[in-house]
């Protein structure tokens, strides 16, 4: 009489390489979703109205260097008057270090962090080539100033970080 045989029993473990097989189809599977939600969603542009950009641009750049070709000195001291109020006290000076007066000065404060919170102050002559300004300001913290000097065809900015205590 012959035995029956018996299916012959498979190694331990014989699936391990099923699971790196598998865990590399995940990986591809999430690649392909990324990849076709990155290709759906792309408009194509990279920035809006580029060349309009670009020449505005160039003006940047011309006018930088006509503000260095000026010699101007421009100091700025800012300093906090209370919680939310700061007193600007800015100073021109030409290449020959004598006062710049006659201008008109205007001084933006964007906040960088949270937009609706931006104001304009005018400076006014103090004499000697100082202009001032004390500004309130609706919060404290750090602030953007963009200071603009004009007189005639002559233009100056100065850019500024500043904290509100």
């Amino acid at each position: 009489m012959t035995s029956p045989t018996t299916a012959p029993s498979r190694r331990r473990g014989w699936w391990y390489p099923y699971i790196y097989v598998a865990g590399f189809l995940v990986v591809l599977a999430v690649n392909l979703v990324m990849m076709r939600s990155a290709i759906v969603t792309f408009s194509g542009v990279e920035t809006e109205q580029a060349y309009q950009k670009g020449i505005e641009y160039n003006r940047v750049l011309e006018a930088a260097a006509a503000q260095k070709k000026l010699g101007w000195t421009v100091t700025a001291d800012i300093h906090a008057d209370s919680a939310t109020a700061v007193v600007i006290d800015v100073s021109f000076r030409d290449r020959d270090d004598r006062p710049i007066d006659g201008l008109t000065v205007d001084a933006g404060f964007i906040r960088p962090t949270a937009s609706g919170h931006d104001s304009h102050q005018a400076l006014a002559a103090a004499g000697n080539g100082r202009y001032q300004a004390a500004v309130s300001l609706p919060l404290a913290g750090q602030w953007d100033m963009r200071l603009v000097a004009h007189r005639g065809e002559q233009t100056y900015q100065l850019t500024k970080r500043i904290r509100v205590p």
